[in-house]
């Protein structure tokens, strides 16, 4: 008992000498990620609260193929939002289960996960028990969605009928100063440190980054996903674009699509939407009579999938302002 004191004693002093560092302008103290600081809060009062449930969700997989590849380890992490404070408030279940592919993993793969053939033999994930994971659930969240969300729709189908939002696209880290949007160095901003690519470890540290505030529109994240989640976002097609503004399409964010020979972009509400054609019509297409784009409505249940929203033209004539976009 003694020594398990001394344990205790000498802990709280590597606290203090870590908080003392940490106030000097020279030094940054890391500190390991723990999860267990979740896993003992209780539930809280809900009184006059609206209260959500989410699901953080990381896959690792054998390879990048959605159609050919398969998933390996699902983790998540589950929990519920207080709508009204903009907060995570309790993590209420905790999922991280095994499952073998049918085929050797490959070892660059491994390599990145450490996930080996022994490690999965003979191992498959309950579709009862992610299924119970997701009961009630307002919002999956993945980093990357684009990734995780067509892998496990294709193992488990009912993750197409849930709202998905993603902590990479669905965030503007460059607006709030940050200078990247992995998910190691966004844990690293709040002063956190963990082994990355293991499902449910990457899970309990991007709980951590979404409950940050965000510098420069002062909610957290996580209120941040939950209200786009709500939100109408959009795909901007700049079709028949005339090859010379190739470079400020570029410059502007759009990408370019190989197999339909289009630049696009992805706008997040009705008033960028606007913004957007805006600067189509006046640096893009120009005086061009007849000039028209296509646009993709996408909801929180087609976003980051690989299915289609709703799809329309929109003539840019008929986008009136008194000035240009800049």
């Amino acid at each position: 008992m003694d020594n398990i004191d001394q344990l205790d004693l000498d802990s709280k002093e590597w606290d203090h000498i870590a908080q003392a560092l940490d106030r000097h302008p020279h030094y940054k103290v890391l500190k390991r990620l723990a999860p267990e600081r979740w896993l003992t809060k209780s539930s809280p009062s809900r009184g006059e609260s609206t209260v959500l449930k989410g699901v953080i969700l990381d896959t690792e997989t054998t390879g990048m193929n959605s159609l050919t590849d398969k998933v390996i380890e699902l983790g998540m992490v589950a929990f519920e939002y207080d709508a009204t404070l903009g907060q995570i408030t309790h993590v209420y279940k905790v999922f991280d289960q095994l499952e073998d592919p049918g085929f050797p993993i490959p070892a660059e793969t491994t390599a990145i996960h450490h996930i080996t053939d022994e490690m999965v033999k003979g191992h498959h994930i309950s579709d009862q028990e992610v299924q119970e994971v997701l009961k009630d659930v307002s919002l999956v969240i993945a980093h990357n969605a684009a990734f995780d969300r067509p892998f496990v729709e294709n193992r488990w189908p009912f993750f197409a009928q849930l709202p998905w939002a993603c902590s990479i696209k669905d965030i503007d880290w460059r607006f709030n100063a940050f200078g990247s949007a992995k998910l190691e160095y966004l844990a690293m901003t709040q002063g956190i440190f963990y082994e990355a690519h293991r499902a449910e470890t990457d899970c309990w540290a991007l709980l951590e980054v979404l409950n940050m505030v965000l510098p420069k529109t002062q909610q957290t994240a996580i209120q941040t996903l939950f209200e786009s989640s709500t939100q109408l976002q959009s795909k901007v097609y700049a079709i028949g674009s005339p090859y010379e503004t190739k470079d400020i399409l570029k410059a502007r964010a759009y990408r370019w699509s190989a197999d339909i020979k289009c630049w696009s972009k992805a706008v997040h509400s009705p008033d960028k939407l606007k913004e957007e054609l805006l600067w189509l019509k006046h640096h893009v297409y120009g005086q061009r009579k007849g000039a028209k784009v296509e646009i993709e409505s996408l909801s929180a249940k087609e976003r980051h999938s690989e299915r289609v929203g709703t799809k329309y033209m929109q003539d840019l004539s008929a986008i009136q302002d008194s000035a240009p976009a800049d």
